[in-house]
């Protein structure tokens, strides 16, 4: 799972050393918005020391690094340098079309023929236009080694020339669109980020709005937005303690031949049993 998508900007390996404190699911050296124009050569050429550094520092969760959109410049060597580090994956933003990934798959596949890893590498897509949103079936489904997709709202809004409001009823369309393409694709969809950084309250109601759509995990732009989103997105005491009455509730019932069940005061059949079985299955917070 990936409950939080946590960033910070490759120019600065002071930042990102600190990554292990946090607890992300995934941590994003940041090549794209996070450093400046004019750092980001220098970025890119220190990229695998930075990497080493935070590997050395403890980091548990999955390392990726997020490179330039597929129309810079920098494209094609910020891929090379990530996937020159011991990374697990890398971040494409802004795809369009599954072609444009094609150099990352590429390397992909030669790393993995030359040196296979037990957990091969992934590419992480955002999908943060227009364009982008409407092909996202495609996207998600023809893009190999795709193992998640954020949706990126504030792009995403840019390109509509949309008026951004707290409730986020402008992106509601698009953030539905992009959580069942990845659905239907097998594939983890983590949600928009919340970029009023000191709202913790309005983070907590869009991630849970998020989780409603069916979204898995968040954007996260701070520490503390990292925590929050870990408590959005994995099943409270209640919700654990409910699943678990309504699996041995069902599995009693089915052992006498009972296929679908009243239990308290709901209807249960094989497809809520499957939502509770997911949530025993889900990690703590």
């Amino acid at each position: 799972m990936i409950r939080s998508l946590f960033f910070a900007p490759a120019n600065r390996p002071d930042l990102v050393i600190k990554f292990p404190r946090f607890g992300a699911d995934c941590c994003v050296i940041d090549l794209e918005d996070g450093t400046p124009p004019g750092e980001k050569q220098r970025a890119r050429e220190m990229l695998r020391d930075t990497v080493s550094q935070v590997r050395a520092a403890g980091l548990a969760g999955m390392l990726t690094v997020r490179v330039n959109v597929p129309a810079s410049p920098h494209y094609l060597a910020d891929i090379e340098a990530a996937l020159a580090s011991d990374v697990d994956g890398i971040v494409i933003p802004k795809l369009e079309d599954p072609e444009q990934a094609f150099p990352a798959i590429h390397w992909i596949r030669r790393l993995d023929a030359d040196a296979p890893r037990p957990k091969p590498r992934t590419i992480v897509g955002g999908i943060e236009s227009i364009l982008g949103v409407l092909r996202a079936v495609d996207i998600c489904a023809r893009t190999q080694h795709m193992g998640s997709v954020y949706f990126g709202a504030e792009d995403f809004a840019a390109d509509m020339d949309a008026r951004r409001t707290p409730r986020g009823d402008e992106v509601y369309t698009a953030r539905s669109m992009v959580v069942m393409a990845a659905k239907a694709a097998g594939v983890i969809a983590i949600d928009q980020a919340v970029v009023d950084i000191r709202n913790d309250a309005l983070f907590s109601e869009d991630a849970s709005r998020g989780r409603d759509l069916g979204y898995q995990g968040k954007i996260c732009v701070t520490p503390g937005q990292v925590k929050l989103s870990h408590l959005a997105f994995s099943p409270s005491a209640a919700e654990r303690d409910y699943a678990a009455r309504l699996v041995a509730a069902y599995e009693a019932a089915t052992a006498r031949g009972i296929g679908t069940i009243d239990f308290e005061g709901r209807m249960i059949d094989g497809p809520l049993l499957k939502r509770a079985q997911a949530v025993l299955a889900s990690p703590e917070a």
